[in-house]
């Protein structure tokens, strides 16, 4: 199979988020990222696909996100490597919070009293390795010290790492949800590599707008690792399904979209309790009043 790379030089903010919306679909790109050139100090977007790629798809989904248009240059590689082997080649292990994030390809031993989770890279988004997976594993972390929630919701779930590390803590009953088939079959996979398939309950939902998350509402605890328009557009939903006190934690925000993103859901009825940055990225805890 023939395999095209597809670039495009952009600021810092519109690379990776534009590489955040090309991970939430699944038929695009079978991987995407940002990266700084260090000698001129200039980003680029890059994406790995099917040749030939979809320009008029990224061009699309680059209007959309970005508001302008985008011109992407495509260069073959060499059909010959094993991309995705090569891209594991580079993933090292991820200790965030009390959790240890690994891939298969991974021989170390894992290290004593951490929470083991092997999560591979997948056409789902979240291995583990992004500042948005590692801030919300560190936010569970802390509020774990803090209480044991029960009834418990990851929206946007994509590979499933954020429900599983809160089934291996918790034990219950977790939904999890995305818009993608993918990362559902994706979660699903991993909760069973991980022993804890009788503990999440995986379904592709839009938003908020299943019959199964209303039906399991109120909510002790909100997790969201997805976009900040989403998110933003989420806020009354979220406080229509999280009961008092409730905790919510949000990441997928860039530090400068936070204050407007706190406004959203001070407005929707949420006090601000943390704000963790990490690197360009923004995780939020919340608390319903």
């Amino acid at each position: 199979m023939a395999v095209d790379q597809l670039s495009a030089p952009l600021t810092k903010e519109q690379a990776y988020a534009l590489v955040d919306a090309v991970m939430e679909r699944d038929d695009l790109a079978l991987t995407a990222s940002a990266h700084e050139n260090e000698d001129t100090g200039e980003w680029f977007f890059e994406a790995t696909c099917d040749s030939p790629p979809d320009l008029e798809g990224f061009a699309e989904l680059a209007r959309q996100v970005l508001g302008g248009a985008v011109e992407f240059s495509v260069d073959a590689i060499d059909p010959d490597i094993n991309w995705v082997a090569k891209s594991l080649e580079g993933l090292a292990p991820v200790i965030a919070g009390g959790f240890y994030v690994y891939g298969s390809h991974e021989t170390g031993p894992i290290p004593e009293g951490l929470t083991p989770m092997k999560i591979d890279a997948a056409q789902a988004f979240g291995t583990g390795h992004h500042e948005t997976t590692t801030g919300c594993l560190e936010a569970i972390e802390m509020l774990l010290a803090r209480r044991h929630p029960q009834a418990i919701i990851d929206i946007g779930t994509g590979t499933g790492v954020l429900a599983i590390a809160l089934a291996k803590r918790l034990g219950g009953r977790i939904l999890a949800t995305d818009i993608d088939p993918i990362a559902v079959t994706t979660t699903l996979e991993n909760a069973r590599e991980n022993g804890v398939e009788t503990h999440i309950e995986a379904i592709e939902a839009t938003g908020l707008d299943h019959a199964d998350i209303a039906a399991r509402a109120p909510y002790d605890l909100l997790v969201a690792n997805i976009l900040a328009g989403p998110l933003t557009a989420l806020a009354p939903d979220m406080a229509g399904v999280a009961q008092p006190g409730a905790t919510v934690i949000l990441s997928g925000i860039l530090n400068t979209q936070a204050d407007g993103m706190i406004a959203a859901y001070e407005t929707a009825g949420f006090a601000l309790i943390d704000h963790l940055k990490r690197k360009d990225w923004t995780t939020l805890v919340l608390e319903k009043r």
